[in-house]
């Protein structure tokens, strides 16, 4: 469980983020929707340790956290981006293990036994060789949500996980997320969808602008 206690933040004397209290459940999806420049984003850098807070608290099953000092070994928050930030020249396979490589020691067989079913679970087996100009909108997120979860986070959290996408394919992320959801993976998702917040969130936080 993660909780928020009087999170501020501001940029340039501007404050965006004034006394956000918030709790996430372990196993929940939390929607935070809001208006554009609410600090929407910003609460989601804050909490994967890519941006500071001004003042506040963060608790991890009740013990004080700072996202920022935590070791990537101990990956607590996996984030996939709004653009994927998925390595070109990398194929399928070698963007979704370079960090469990790099990072956790994955040894071959390793990476093998613990990548190859996440692969297959967001339906990407048989798509190991290939590159992401190979692959659609809907893959290439796939593809970032494989790396995220092959670093074995407590909360994947997602930036407008719809934004890129044919308004078409809003189910099936939708779908993907629930999925998910039934292996017990806890999710923060970002977005400006309100439709996607209504049909898979569990709790839904609004993020206001601040006059």
């Amino acid at each position: 469980m993660i909780e928020l206690k009087n999170i501020k933040k501001s940029f340039n004397g501007r404050p965006i983020l004034n006394d956000i209290n918030l709790t996430i459940n372990d196993g929940e999806i939390l929607a935070i929707v809001g208006p554009s420049g609410a600090g929407k984003t910003t609460l989601l850098r804050a909490l994967a340790g890519l941006g500071d807070i001004d003042s506040g608290e963060i608790l991890l099953d009740g013990q004080p956290f700072d996202p920022r000092s935590s070791d990537l070994k101990n990956n607590v928050i996996g984030v996939v981006f709004q653009d994927y930030n998925l390595f070109p020249n990398l194929t399928v396979w070698e963007n979704v293990t370079l960090a469990p490589k790099m990072v956790l020691k994955m040894a071959a067989a390793e990476l093998e036994t613990k990548i190859k079913p996440i692969l297959a679970q967001l339906q990407l087996a048989g798509k190991d060789a290939l590159y992401p100009f190979e692959l659609s909108g809907g893959m290439k997120q796939r593809v970032a949500i494989a790396r995220a979860l092959a670093m074995q986070p407590k909360v994947l959290a997602y930036d407008e996980p719809t934004s890129a996408l044919d308004p078409s394919m809003r189910t099936e992320v939708a779908n993907l997320l629930l999925d998910l959801k039934k292996d017990g993976v806890t999710q923060i998702v970002v977005t400006h969808d309100i439709e996607l917040a209504n049909n898979i969130a569990d709790k839904i936080f609004t993020v206001n602008a601040i006059s």
